[in-house]
């Protein structure tokens, strides 16, 4: 089965989260960003997106987190590291 040389909007909107998140290959980050070139109701959907994204990550910038948060979050993190490999 061949690959697409475009999405369509719903193809697009599916792979949204990723694509803001940087979770897709080359390959469908290159058609997803073709999509968005070419289509304002897409594009207009990912600014709506990453704007809600970049409030909520300014949001969190400014608050203080216990250190006991932090060092269980660490913890949490390590142990899903070592379960990949």
């Amino acid at each position: 089965m061949s690959r697409p040389d475009r999405y369509t909007c719903e193809e697009t909107f599916r792979r949204l989260d990723d694509y803001l998140d940087r979770a897709l290959g080359s390959a469908e980050r290159a058609l997803v960003e073709a999509h968005l070139a070419t289509c304002e109701a897409c594009a207009s959907e990912y600014r709506f997106e990453r704007g809600v994204l970049d409030t909520v990550r300014d949001r969190l910038a400014h608050l203080e987190v216990p250190a006991s948060l932090k060092e269980k979050v660490r913890r949490a993190l390590d142990s899903a590291r070592e379960g990949e490999r």
